[in-house]
């Protein structure tokens, strides 16, 4: 790929988390365990802190990946290996994390896309607050997800044939 389309892909990027980042932390400052135990009575406490604990975690994950974008993309002559390597950290640290949680609270269901409902569900049920929520972090990730497979893929190859030399 030529530093253009990995820069605009890198801006992408981080403009998609930032906005996703804004969104969790807004959501993770504004909200206690307690209102949610309150608003789903069906959920023990160990339930919603795990859940807590993902969105603490994706958040994480989402802010160490704009800040790196954002670096390379202010720097002043354009990296594009180091630019690379960072749309390849952050398809699998942000991306697969985001579809696929370390703690399991919820899962991608793949035949969403045939049914036009959102693809993450959670394990068990949660109140309508947490599915807003997903559903509005769920879109954008999807874009990127979509844009960042073909080049995840491309810098895969790219890594193993350095390596076969």
């Amino acid at each position: 790929m030529g530093n253009d389309l990995v820069r605009q892909q890198l801006s992408l990027t981080v403009d998609k988390l930032n906005s996703s980042a804004d969104k969790l932390r807004e959501y993770l400052n504004s909200t206690t365990l307690e209102e949610l135990m309150e608003e789903g009575a069906d959920h023990s406490k160990g339930d919603y802190t795990d859940i807590l604990d993902q969105f603490r975690r994706i958040l994480v994950f989402f802010d160490e990946g704009q800040e790196s974008g954002n670096l390379i993309l202010r720097s002043e002559t354009f990296r594009k290996g180091a630019a690379e390597k960072t749309l390849y950290w952050i398809f699998h640290q942000c991306i697969e994390e985001f579809f696929q949680p370390k703690l399991d609270v919820w899962y991608e269901d793949s035949r969403a896309a045939y049914t036009g409902k959102n693809a993450i569900q959670f394990r068990s049920p949660v109140p309508e607050q947490l599915k807003a929520l997903m559903g509005e972090l769920e879109g954008p990730i999807q874009e990127v997800r979509e844009e960042l497979e073909y080049y995840e893929t491309d810098y895969r190859t790219k890594i193993q044939q350095r390596d076969a030399y």
